[in-house]
């Protein structure tokens, strides 16, 4: 059974070690040293909730609700290119390092709502847990579909609170306004390409509703 196990790790790894709103705010925090940790154990508590719902039958919802699928692609699009614009003007912006003391003062319950948003609003993170996971992880016996999910849930659990811990652990050199401008500016730009990407994908399944 450990051999399902990696599978799933190494599938896990590789659908969750690119570069996407939830690792962007992820990394962002834990320069902040703020909730770090909060945000990376509910990442993970995410992932865990949506890949036991792809692993265990859940993608049949998505896969006949064309619907559903379309209103969580538009509002993923509407947050990511608010979210980005946000990056982009701390970026720009002649006041980077009192911008980023403001971003210190963010309360509790704002992170958790931005955290919330960044992973329940991304259109793609159902396609990798219930269509890419549940079509693989769905054909499997009981047990073996047991050790292939909990795999796929160490990666979460190792990726998130390593990427937290590592952010804060650098903390002192990523937090100078340089660094701070650079690293809004790659988030910007990944939040726009995401949404860009999204809103081609919207349009695409709109057509294919419509026809």
């Amino acid at each position: 059974m450990i051999t399902y196990y990696f599978q799933g790790l190494i599938l896990g790894a590789a659908l969750i070690l690119p570069l996407g709103p939830q690792n962007a705010f992820v990394m962002n925090q834990g320069i902040r040293r703020q909730y770090h940790i909060m945000t990376a154990l509910l990442c993970t508590l995410s992932d865990l909730l949506l890949i036991c719902a792809g692993v265990f039958g859940g993608s049949a919802l998505l896969m006949q609700s064309p619907w559903l699928l379309g209103l969580v692609t538009w509002g993923g699009v509407a947050f990511l290119l608010w979210y980005g614009y946000g990056a982009l003007k701390t970026a720009f912006g002649s006041h980077i390092e009192l911008a980023s003391a403001e971003a210190m003062k963010q309360g509790r319950w704002k992170i958790i709502a931005t955290m919330l948003a960044v992973t329940w609003l991304n259109p793609h993170v159902y396609l990798d847990t219930f269509v890419v996971l549940g079509s693989l992880g769905g054909q499997l016996e009981a047990e073996p579909k047991r050790w292939f999910a909990m795999g796929t849930i160490s990666a979460s659990v190792i990726w998130f609170f390593g990427l937290a811990m590592l952010a804060a652990w650098f903390a002192p050199r990523l937090r100078t306004a340089k660094a701070q401008r650079i690293i809004n500016l790659i988030v910007g730009a990944v939040m726009w390409v995401i949404a860009a990407q999204l809103a081609k994908e919207g349009v695409a399944h709109m057509q294919a509703l419509l026809n």
